[in-house]
């Protein structure tokens, strides 16, 4: 997808821009995904940290410790509940977008699956994909 591209919440409380290509789509399979994604798995885009401007309104953040002992905020749309993106203190020049929170997200193709340790038995992935059942370091 050709910079800069726009997303936000499904009320349009939240709008933000992203002013840089992506460094990677992923499918993250990890089960705090699975509950933020409502199932499985979790479409996150990559993208520099300095690229992404919040440009409408002010996301709530719930914040957890990852398996690297670290925070992981997700920030979503307090008034209707859109996952956003996760700020991952283990990682902190990138934003991990939520795919369905792009205006178009028909151009974010996985190049990668992580956590399949923690996939669910019925979970479909795609065998041409790279898997990892961790976050590789």
């Amino acid at each position: 997808m050709p910079a800069p591209y726009q997303g936000g919440c499904l009320c349009g409380a939240i709008r933000y821009e992203v002013t840089s290509e992506p460094i990677a789509v992923a499918l993250c399979h990890c089960r705090d995904c699975q509950y933020v994604s409502g199932g499985e798995p979790a479409a996150v885009v990559l993208v520099a940290r300095n690229a992404l401007a919040i440009t409408k309104g002010k996301p709530k953040g719930y914040t957890v410790k990852g398996d690297s002992g670290k925070n992981v905020t997700r920030q979503f749309c307090e008034t209707c509940g859109t996952p956003l993106f996760s700020d991952i203190e283990s990682n902190p020049a990138v934003w991990a977008v939520k795919a369905g929170s792009l205006d178009d997200p028909s151009w974010a193709k996985p190049g990668v699956i992580v956590y399949t340790s923690s996939a669910q038995p019925w979970a479909h992935m795609d065998p041409a994909l790279p898997q990892f059942p961790k976050m590789p370091g």
